[in-house]
């Protein structure tokens, strides 16, 4: 491996939700790049396999075990990576859950739990690592938000509140922290082939809301590559730009809500009527690897999703 040399050459670089997934091959281009990389996650076995791969590559990498959304782990994750590394140039807010269903079945305690992993943790963690940030020379925040968190997605509504919510922080901490020299990159992805639909919780009728997810998800002309997402999401850290969205899909879908939004608000409402009804027993909390092996989805169409995820520590979708 061949570190190309950035402005991020020999910095530290702090990546949550980097066990598997985006946040994993948002780590590995940090350190492809000549970033010292601190991985974290709540699986410390996941977080060993992650550090492995990085390693194979010649990477400095460390990993800390903990869950953000445990008031003090800020704290902690500061002090692992200044006990590891040194000071703070990089943080990357990533770590995310998903949860998939129609509105009725959704709790206030789902939307808590949305708001403590995509909100609060990255507020906390970003108020804690401003001190490193701000005499770093080339601090650095980069706030993974979603699609979601500009155009409202049917039947994600715990997902999307957090990520709006997320984007709001990011954009008004750029507004903010410009004076200091601190850079924000707020990023918008659309779907990516990475796995993430045997990741997600489904609710109501999971067998058949796992269907329309893990389509679109997976399929070439919605979806796009994570590989290729983690490049452009680290070469907009460094040129400092202010936002990106990511697909094809995700920019045309930003462009039209900006152009026609009552049109654009028809179209979700449309949307929505045609996915799955909660039904007569909802059920709750069903892991994506279980709701495959139920649906009617065929598996060939996922087949590019699957193969990604297995590359990047997903769950396997399991047999019916």
């Amino acid at each position: 491996m061949i570190a190309r040399r950035n402005r991020f050459q020999g910095r530290t670089a702090l990546v949550t939700g980097s066990s598997r997934g985006l946040g994993l091959l948002i780590a590995r281009e940090f350190a492809d790049r000549g970033c010292r990389v601190m991985l974290c996650a709540r699986s410390h076995e996941e977080l060993a396999a992650a550090e492995s791969k990085l390693r194979a590559r010649g990477a400095d990498v460390a990993s800390f075990v903990c869950d953000l959304t445990e008031p003090t782990a800020p704290e902690a994750l500061m002090t692992a990576v200044h006990e590891r590394f040194g000071p703070l140039d990089i943080l990357v807010n990533n770590a995310g859950i998903i949860e998939v269903g129609p509105a009725e079945v959704f709790r206030e305690d789902d939307y808590r739990e949305a708001m403590e992993t995509m909100f609060f943790a990255p507020l906390r963690l970003a108020l804690a690592a401003l001190p490193d940030l701000r005499v770093s020379g080339a601090g650095t925040v980069v706030s993974i938000s979603s699609i979601g968190g500009r155009i409202a997605a049917p039947h994600l509504l715990p997902y999307v509140a957090a990520k709006f919510a997320h984007a709001g922080l990011s954009e008004g901490l750029r507004a903010e922290l410009a004076q200091a020299g601190v850079g924000v990159t707020t990023v918008f992805p659309g779907l990516m082939r990475m796995g993430s639909h045997t990741a997600a919780r489904f609710h109501g009728q999971p067998s058949s809301e796992y269907g329309w997810f893990a389509a679109a998800a997976t399929l070439p002309l919605l979806s796009m590559d994570a590989a290729r997402a983690a490049r452009a999401i680290v070469r907009a850290a460094e040129r400092g730009r202010p936002e990106l969205v990511l697909t094809p899909a995700a920019k045309a879908a930003v462009r039209f809500q900006g152009l026609a939004p009552v049109t654009t608000a028809r179209l979700l409402a449309t949307t929505a009527r045609l996915l799955p009804a909660p039904g007569t027993r909802p059920r709750r909390d069903v892991p994506g690897a279980e709701a495959a092996a139920h649906s009617k989805l065929p598996r060939w169409a996922t087949v590019l999703g699957d193969r990604a995820g297995r590359l990047l520590g997903e769950p396997r979708p399991r047999s019916s």
